[in-house]
């Protein structure tokens, strides 16, 4: 499975293009957990099982911890609440000492701090799934699963004018949202285009799913695609922790006098 530099340097650089993105609202401080998260989090657990080797005892409630926190929830509603303090009290600390700089001048609240927690334990698994037991993880298996290697998928009418139904909206719908006289502010078709694009997920992986699951015998639901399977990763490991990240970035009219320095 990938090591920490590819966990830090894919979180790292992340975070950067977010703070680039938002002009500083997502904050070296932001960056710092979030990539601390995403290599060290999930990850503590079998550092904990390589202490306990090394010292001769606990080895077995380490290996237990090691097992309960490399989960993508469990680490979450384990270590999150605790982490989250820490976090924010070490922001305090790092922005009161002048060691981490800050745009706002405000150091991460509790919620923040859970956001990046949450946003680092995803995000460490993004590369996890993909890159470890030889190609051969839970995760990466059940994508693969959603596509058809029996033989040459058929090409089914039903599938070509659902999905191609599908991808027209999403494509007239968008052009729709964004048109050149339109009276809607920037953020307003941007929250517009989202939902449309979560809707038309949706029904595709619906019809996905019922071609796979609930069909039978079992029918290719676009064509040899393992289309379910990268829906639900990409929206689990890639949108949703972007999503946290931005959820946690500090709002535009922020007061940085609220910081009792």
């Amino acid at each position: 499975m990938p090591g920490p530099g590819p966990h830090m340097m894919y979180a790292m650089g992340s975070g950067l293009a977010i703070s680039t993105l938002s002009n500083g609202r997502f904050s070296p401080h932001h960056t710092l957990f979030y990539a601390l998260n995403a290599f060290f989090g999930p990850d503590i657990g079998s550092f904990s099982e390589w202490l306990g080797s090394t010292l001769g005892f606990g080895l077995t409630l380490a290996s237990a911890l090691a097992d309960a926190i490399h989960d993508p929830f469990y680490y979450v509603l384990i270590l999150g609440l605790p982490l989250c303090f820490l976090y924010s009290w070490l922001s305090r600390a790092l922005l009161r000492k002048g060691v981490l700089d800050s745009v706002s001048g405000v150091p991460l609240t509790r919620k923040q701090c859970l956001l990046l927690v949450s946003a680092g334990s995803l995000t460490h698994f993004f590369l996890d799934h993909l890159f470890e037991e030889n190609g051969h993880s839970t995760m990466y298996s059940w994508i693969l699963s959603t596509g058809w290697w029996e033989s040459r998928a058929p090409v089914n009418p039903d599938a070509v004018v659902v999905v191609g139904f599908l991808c027209i909206c999403l494509i007239g719908g968008f052009i729709y949202i964004n048109r050149v006289k339109s009276l809607k502010s920037t953020r307003k078709q941007s929250y517009q285009s989202m939902k449309l694009i979560l809707i038309i997920a949706s029904l595709y992986c619906l019809w996905c799913a019922s071609q796979i699951y609930w069909a039978n015998p079992r029918r290719p639901a676009v064509g040899e695609e393992a289309d379910l399977g990268v829906l639900v990763f990409l929206a689990t490991y890639f949108f949703l922790p972007h999503c946290l990240c931005i959820m946690s970035m500090y709002p535009k009219d922020l007061d940085s006098e609220q910081l009792p320095l």
